[in-house]
């Protein structure tokens, strides 16, 4: 491994590490090592789709993968994106859709707001505006598995990348 720094925020900088590929050796395959734990997170990844427009699971899905820099999640959610439908234009704003907001819905923007707060949830916690927004737009069942989204997409960016999954490796 090598190391080398980056900028952040363009003020600070931290050091940043070159991670093997998948087939190097030293990391495992958390599926085969841990296979009631990964059954279990597909589990519930499958219970927080349900009754959730598969649209804004996606984006969702999309979003929390830019925030941790995650290219495995990343590349595979932009890739079954793009197969259910949704058009690059949109797949390129969701990284700055803040500023690009007219580019979706008033709900997509609440569950957008909500998965940026969630994700970085040691920055700030939720606030209650956030949390008002999304409650206004989403029942509270179907709040419920946005939050379970938001929380299953962390975890498995978490997984992608301390295993050091490769973006474009996955079977899809």
């Amino acid at each position: 491994m090598t190391t080398t720094e980056i900028k952040t925020n363009d003020r600070t900088t931290t050091p940043a590490t070159t991670v093997r590929s998948n087939s190097s050796p030293g990391r495992l395959d958390f599926a085969k090592s841990a296979p009631k734990v990964f059954r279990a997170v597909i589990g519930l990844d499958a219970a927080a789709r349900a009754g959730l427009d598969p649209t804004l699971v996606e984006l969702v899905q999309i979003r929390a993968s830019h925030l941790n820099r995650c290219a495995y999640c990343l590349h595979m959610h932009t890739t079954d994106a793009r197969k259910a439908g949704e058009s690059e234009e949109r797949l390129h704003m969701v990284a700055v859709w803040h500023e690009a907001d007219h580019f979706f819905t008033e709900r997509e923007q609440a569950a957008l707001a909500l998965t940026d707060a969630v994700t970085r949830i040691g920055d700030a916690g939720v606030p209650d505006e956030v949390y008002d927004r999304a409650a206004a737009y989403f029942d509270e069942e179907e709040l419920a598995h946005l939050l379970a989204l938001i929380l299953t997409i962390n975890t498995w960016n978490r997984i992608a990348l301390s295993t050091a999954k490769r973006a474009g490796t996955d079977e899809r």
